[in-house]
């Protein structure tokens, strides 16, 4: 959590809170092919190990709120696992934790898919990409 992560009230900001399950998923799966520099690996190598022109892009986000996250100056607890795994998309999970009590503030879900950069289409996930995903459901 950033002291500028903090709204009006005190707590994380909605807005700040998507961003930093962003920063979660990224940690956890690796950033897109192409983004920034190289940097530490990811425990899933997801995200970085897509053929070139293949983009991962979020389909749906749901969030439930259910206590406010209050700022903290240490980090906030982000769990996050994989759901539905389909043919051509998958769900990753999440709740956010408050850093001190382990409640939980944020239960969410994203919904991606793999996208051909050139036409626009959805692509298949591949069986290797199912595999990878599939070690990492929750039981």
């Amino acid at each position: 959590m950033r002291w500028g992560d903090m709204d009006a009230y005190g707590h994380i900001n909605n807005v700040q809170i998507m961003r930093m399950l962003e920063e979660a998923r990224i940690a956890a799966f690796g950033p897109p092919r192409g983004a920034g520099l190289p940097g530490v690996q990811p425990p899933v190598s997801l995200f970085n190990d897509v053929e070139e022109g293949t983009m991962a892009l979020v389909v749906e986000h749901k969030v439930r709120y259910v206590r406010t996250l209050e700022y903290r100056n240490v980090p906030a607890v982000v769990e996050i696992w994989v759901g539905a795994v389909k043919g051509a998309s998958f769900d990753l999970h999440y709740v956010m934790k408050d850093p001190v009590t382990r409640e939980d503030c944020v239960k969410a879900t994203t919904h991606l898919a793999f996208v051909d950069e050139t036409t626009g289409r959805v692509l298949r996930l591949t069986p290797e990409q199912k595999q990878r995903l599939e070690e990492y459901r929750a039981p």
